[in-house]
């Protein structure tokens, strides 16, 4: 069954799962244990998407690149009924930032009809280039970095000293920050979580321009179904580590010419995609405790409509547990009830 075949917003269904991510693992904020922010974001997000009315293949999941539990690659999630579906999930993205206590840490889930999104499988890492809606005909990720820095500025009717470009901090990246600093744009590091710094280049009023630089394959996957919701601009190429790497791609028809369009990483127009903040960002505010509730703020946004709506949900965790989810309601919980 086609997503076509209903005009149900499936991100509405899929953000209940993102909510409950950061809901559980939140509560493992700054307590540097990377390892329990994403079990617990995982097992809140499974509980709540195998309650949701659809028949979904994890096709970007937990597990492979990480080595971290549950959500693999292949795993079906929903009731079994309502649209087949392919599912991109990453329950934390920015699992480092949260448990070191920094902001930016968010919730994805993305969904669009079954066999429409790239598997990246052994295909670790890409290079990555995502403008805004106003600059994606101008970018060209086989161009220098100074052309496309200058081809955004003028786009969006900008000096070039006023285009902010975010960069993973990774050393693998630091031939394109010497190059930012080199013609004078303005630089944003993250640590962690460029799903956030993809969505910030295209959502109104983000705080960047552009976003440059190697970062996970999964990731774009994810990112490439929010920007056809935001109708922004984005093309990839492998990022190779090591001979294994490229021999594996290789095995797959990919070499390091190969260009991946937004729609090689996701060929639907019809693309459900939710966010939850984990912690607070430019983007969204992260989990909030108040007792004898908890509050959320999500993105929730669908391609076909091109619709995007902001979420605050207040949530009580006493009702939740009433309701069978014992996963947000914790012993902290229990004794204030």
């Amino acid at each position: 069954m086609s997503l076509f075949a209903s005009d149900k917003n499936l991100a509405l269904e899929l953000v209940r799962g993102t909510e409950a991510a950061v809901m559980a693992s939140g509560r493992w904020m700054g307590r540097n244990n990377k390892n329990e922010v994403d079990r617990a974001a995982v097992e809140a997000m499974r509980f709540m998407l195998n309650s949701v009315n659809m028949n979904g293949v994890v096709v970007i999941g937990e597990g492979e690149k990480d080595e971290a539990p549950m959500l693999f690659n292949g795993e079906k999630l929903g009731t079994g009924e309502g649209p087949e579906i392919d599912i991109a999930v990453d329950p934390i993205d920015g699992t480092r930032s949260m448990a070191l206590g920094r902001g930016g840490a968010i919730s994805v889930v993305a969904a669009a009809d079954r066999g429409s999104m790239f598997g990246p499988d052994k295909l670790f890492y890409m290079e990555k280039i995502v403008t805004g809606p106003d600059a994606a005909d101008f970018i060209d990720i086989e161009a220098p970095i100074h052309v496309n820095v200058r081809r955004v500025a003028k786009a969006r009717g900008k000096a070039v000293e006023d285009v902010t470009v975010v960069l993973l901090d990774r050393p693998r990246n630091d031939y394109i920050k010497e190059e930012l600093v080199r013609i004078g744009a303005r630089i944003s590091l993250i640590t962690d979580g460029d799903i956030a710094g993809s969505l910030m280049t295209c959502w109104m009023g983000g705080s960047a321009d552009l976003l440059l630089g190697s970062g996970g394959s999964p990731e774009a996957v994810i990112s490439a179904c929010a920007i056809k919701c935001l109708g922004g601009g984005m093309q990839c190429k492998p990022y190779f580590r090591n001979q294994e790497d490229e021999d594996n791609a290789k095995a797959r028809g990919i070499d390091k010419h190969t260009v991946f369009t937004m729609d090689d990483l996701v060929k639907s127009d019809n693309v459900f995609f939710a966010a939850t903040g984990a912690s607070d960002g430019a983007l969204l505010k992260g989990v909030a405790y108040m007792g004898n509730s908890i509050h959320t703020w999500s993105l929730c946004m669908r391609s076909k409509s091109g619709t995007a709506r902001y979420i605050e949900a207040v949530h009580s965790p006493k009702k939740l547990a009433q309701l069978g989810s014992t996963i947000v309601y914790s012993t902290a919980d229990a004794q204030r009830q």
